[in-house]
């Protein structure tokens, strides 16, 4: 089958990714049969007027959680797992463009969603459009599923997997080529424990961010300053409040980022006395693999266990620290949280679950990986690529038998979650070649 996306195809590409990319979609007040906001229901309902218009099918949840479009049919059930909410654009005016203004300059298409998740989403409806088409006669029946709540509690595809059918096998086209096939369980967590009569810290900041910044402002600002000096942490300071500099990446890949929280935790536990500043400075530390927590915890599919301590309360009458755990895929859960638990016994903490997403893996000897992987080669001719591991989590992991497939080339900068989010066109028009070529491939699977 002839792979090559035309002129005309790519417009209307563009032009269905315009009308989506025009939804504010970052969750607002809900309303009724909106519960993510009234944004995120308007563009859930122009997905599905757009897959209308191509010969699907569609559904829309009731309560406005999710929807999904069919086509073809057969008694296998192939997924392609979308999402439709976006993160805030932030600071409008570091844009250089409309966020919600499809904007395309010098071959570069600007605008929020553009590679997460909006334009993957578009690129894989309008692959298999193509492959149609070019006269693909479907052996399953092929459905898209677009949640409205990725970015926040997956509440829009937990609902979905409660009241619809399961994929019999499917795709997420939420992260990078060539195939994603391993993805570790994450676990988010909150540290209990008493409060100290002398300090009063507040520092607040995402479960799966490393903070980059944290601030102390208090009387014993001068001691403080010489217990970050003695340790040789970076710092500023102004008459006050002094900030510790620190390196934010995603949790995910916490053992490249320098946690500013637990640099000021350590510098703290020298002047008060606090047992959750005592466990950040004499149990964990800087390591971000929590080895003297947790031992050393890896598995040969997916490496190392991350830690990231993000948030830090203490007060006169608690103290908490909220954390993020990147669990390799074989790893029992419940043998870290009772390890975790026993090491904070010692201090006098708790240990208190806030999320859990169980992990991903499908082997790469399976027919959906062998396939998927085979048809990024046959586009790309990259043949030295190799399946992929992350910490991150992708809608993938919500059924059996799926995993995150493009729609990001290895050579692609990302812009996800950043000002000025932008796919180059050409890049797109490669990510839906490839997309033809596994659709292609997936109608053979048995």
């Amino acid at each position: 089958m002839n792979a090559t996306i035309s002129e005309t195809e790519m417009d209307q590409a563009i032009q269905s990714l315009s009308s989506i990319v025009s939804f504010p979609s970052f969750g607002t007040e809900a309303t009724d049969h909106a519960p993510f906001g009234e944004h995120d229901l308007d563009a859930l309902k122009a997905m599905l007027h757009i897959c209308e218009t191509l010969g699907f099918t569609t559904y829309l949840d009731p309560d406005g959680y999710y929807g999904y479009a069919d086509i073809g049919t057969g008694d296998k059930l192939l997924g392609v797992i979308c999402h439709m909410d976006v993160v805030p654009a932030g600071n409008l005016s570091d844009w250089q463009t409309d966020p919600f203004k499809l904007t395309i300059k010098d071959g570069v298409l600007y605008g929020r969603g553009v590679q997460d998740d909006k334009g993957p989403t578009i690129a894989a409806l309008y692959a298999l459009k193509h492959a149609m088409d070019a006269g693909l006669k479907l052996r399953h029946q092929i459905r898209f599923i677009f949640e409205t709540d990725e970015e926040t509690l997956w509440r829009g595809i937990n609902k979905y997997v409660k009241e619809q059918r399961t994929v019999d096998f499917g795709i997420a086209p939420d992260a990078d080529f060539p195939v994603t096939y391993a993805e570790k369980a994450l676990l988010q967590a909150r540290i209990i424990g008493p409060g100290s009569e002398d300090l009063n810290i507040d520092l607040q900041n995402p479960f799966n961010a490393v903070p980059g910044a944290a601030e102390y402002s208090g009387p014993k600002q001068g001691e403080v300053k010489a217990a970050l000096q003695k340790l040789n942490f970076t710092f500023t300071e102004n008459d006050q409040s002094i900030t510790v500099a620190g390196q934010s990446v995603h949790s995910m890949e916490a053992p490249k980022g320098t946690n500013a929280v637990v640099r000021l935790a350590m510098a703290l536990s020298q002047v008060f006395d606090a047992p959750m500043l005592q466990f950040i400075d004499k149990g964990l530390g800087q390591d971000a693999y929590a080895a003297n927590v947790l031992g050393d915890i890896s598995d040969t599919v997916s490496g190392r266990l991350t830690f990231n301590l993000a948030s830090l309360t203490v007060n006169k009458q608690t103290s908490s620290a909220d954390i993020d755990l990147r669990i390799p895929v074989t790893v029992d859960k419940q043998a870290v949280v009772d390890k975790l638990s026993s090491t904070l016994a010692k201090f006098g903490l708790t240990y208190q679950q806030f999320d859990y997403l169980n992990p991903q893996y499908v082997k790469t000897d399976s027919p959906l990986v062998k396939t998927l992987m085979a048809a990024y080669q046959q586009v790309t001719g990259d043949k030295n690529a190799e399946p992929l591991v992350t910490g991150g989590a992708t809608l993938a992991r919500v059924m059996p038998n799926c995993v995150a497939f493009g729609g990001m080339l290895p050579s692609v900068k990302s812009y996800m979650h950043q000002v000025n989010e932008q796919w180059q066109i050409a890049d797109m028009k490669t990510t839906m070649q490839i997309y033809v070529a596994a659709f292609t491939a997936l109608n053979s699977i048995e």
